[in-house]
């Protein structure tokens, strides 16, 4: 694993291309060496009721959480999260440009003893 959890106000629905988004964070993701290909998942849910700053309804934010099983020292993480952020902000400077938006991600473990996971995704890649 890890798992990407893009959370976003609704207002940015059609405000950017989310599969082009999700899979560039796939990429990245890969990209950094950090984490292995068969574990990624990166998806996207739309957050339809929000109150943001001073309750003005074209703000909006997109909130990125990476959970990952632990293991990985901090000075790896914070390079896989550099990254990672690098990727996102590059990619929503158009929007910020246009438009109110908060960006935010948070990387964090979690607990194998308290995680238990199995699954065939391996099983199943090309090459």
């Amino acid at each position: 694993m890890p798992h990407f959890i893009i959370d976003y106000s609704a207002n940015l629905e059609d405000a950017l291309d989310w599969p082009a988004f999700c899979d560039l964070l796939r990429r990245t993701a890969i990209d950094t060496g950090v984490f292995p290909m068969a574990g990624i998942r990166v998806r996207a849910l739309r957050a339809d009721h929000v109150s943001i700053a001073d309750g003005d309804a074209q703000h909006g934010y997109i909130d990125l959480s990476v959970r990952l099983r632990a293991g990985r020292d901090l000075d790896t993480r914070k390079r896989a999260t550099a990254a990672i952020f690098a990727a996102a902000e590059e990619f929503l400077k158009p929007v910020m440009a246009s438009r109110s938006l908060a960006l935010s991600m948070e990387m964090r473990d979690i607990d194998p003893e308290l995680s238990p996971k199995t699954g065939s995704t391996r099983d199943h890649l090309k090459g």
